[in-house]
């Protein structure tokens, strides 16, 4: 059997557990998050999002054209999402024009990266990006202000169904493509998970 998202998640389900599953997360829940690590990420994640939104441009000039109606929702979403990371940061009294750390640093090289690999690879790695956000934000159940705000923005519904529409269009290209393509695409996928548990430690060792 070839490749696929779900494949991937079963096949590889501690690492991703480690990706979507940390104190950071279960704290925000929990509301013991301190505030100094909940600004950390949220400064880091703005940075992280204007990389994101590179990739995204990228990944829809090598995406076939019947790919494009769920990859332009993607983008014009992303315009809407920072502007309100920098509402949120005013609201915090937050900084945004400051230096990426290094796992930030990292994580914007590797999407970077993604642009030379085929678009199998690409649109695999765009999905468990977005899947490691929606389940993170989802799983540890419901928030109390001001998180909950965060977990409706990726545990929602409608976030939820973007998402499986992303691993519709990674299985499709994934089927017809090479085993060596597939095995990118699965090095992709572990790289995202190894990089969304680095994240959440980032923020989570601030102060």
């Amino acid at each position: 059997m070839g490749v696929t998202c779900q494949a991937l998640l079963r096949n590889h389900a501690r690492i991703w557990q480690q990706g979507i599953e940390h104190p950071f997360l279960r704290q925000c829940q929990q509301g013991t998050i301190q505030p100094v690590q909940f600004d950390t990420w949220l400064v880091q994640d703005y940075l992280f999002v204007q990389e994101f939104t590179r990739m995204l441009a990228r990944v829809l000039g090598a995406a076939p054209f019947h790919h494009f109606p769920v990859l332009l929702n993607g983008l014009a979403a992303l315009k809407e999402e920072l502007a309100w990371f920098e509402l949120k940061a005013t609201e915090r009294q937050l900084e945004l024009d400051v230096p990426q750390q290094s796992t930030c640093q990292q994580y914007g090289e590797f999407m970077a990266s993604l642009c030379t690999t085929p678009y199998p690879v690409q649109v695999t790695a765009l999905w468990a990006i977005e899947y490691a956000y929606n389940q993170g934000w989802q799983l540890p159940g419901p928030m109390p202000e001001p998180y909950a705000e965060f977990a409706a923005r990726w545990g929602n519904p409608g976030f939820t169904e973007y998402v499986n529409q992303l691993a519709q269009q990674a299985d499709e290209v994934l089927a017809e493509t090479s085993a060596m393509t597939q095995r990118q695409a699965e090095a992709a996928f572990l790289r995202v998970a190894t990089l969304e548990r680095d994240f959440w430690q980032m923020a989570f060792s601030a102060g």
